[in-house]
């Protein structure tokens, strides 16, 4: 389940969220496809009560689509993905947290790269969100995905782990 993915779906799609977003925000962040937001990211990136506002509408909403997800699966083991599941309290949800650490420069290039953003926006999203070493110690695993190490075997090898601990 991938959680940002969803909250994006939210933003755009859901009438609740985006109701309670314009409501929050204003209108003027509200068009045809849903929320704005890139103009609502730069507000919530540099107003840490912003962003809990911001935070308090989505991520009740999404924890809501991965219980109901959840519910309809019958593999042997799950996998949520989100950006701040550690931030966010979303802890509780997960039977182990996994965490993939990147040097911060990879992880800036990266988001620049995806999202079209300059470097202060990547800055200002990364000040919001555990120190790294803060968040690793809050994780059972921690993948690195720093282009020298190769992930798919990192992954491959928790996957044996999870079958083997769910038989």
């Amino acid at each position: 389940f991938e959680a940002d993915a969803e909250g994006r779906r939210l933003l755009s799609e859901d009438p609740d969220v985006i109701a309670a977003v314009r409501k929050h925000f204003g209108p003027d962040l509200i068009g045809q496809q849903g929320v704005d937001r890139k103009a609502l990211a730069e507000i919530v990136f540099k107003d840490a009560a912003a962003l809990q506002e911001l935070n308090a509408i989505v991520h009740p909403a999404v924890r809501k689509a991965f219980a109901r997800w959840a519910e309809a699966q019958e593999a042997p083991y799950m996998v949520l993905e989100a950006a701040v599941l550690a931030e966010s309290g979303g802890r509780s949800q997960v039977d182990e947290l996994w965490v993939v650490s990147a040097p911060e420069d990879l992880r800036i290039q990266r988001v620049m790269a995806r999202d079209g953003v300059v470097e202060e926006a990547v800055r200002a999203r990364m000040a919001n969100q555990l120190p790294d070493a803060e968040r690793e110690a809050l994780a059972d695993a921690v993948l690195v995905n720093d282009e020298r190490q190769l992930l798919i075997p990192q992954v491959l090898a928790l996957h044996e782990q999870m079958i083997r601990s769910s038989e």
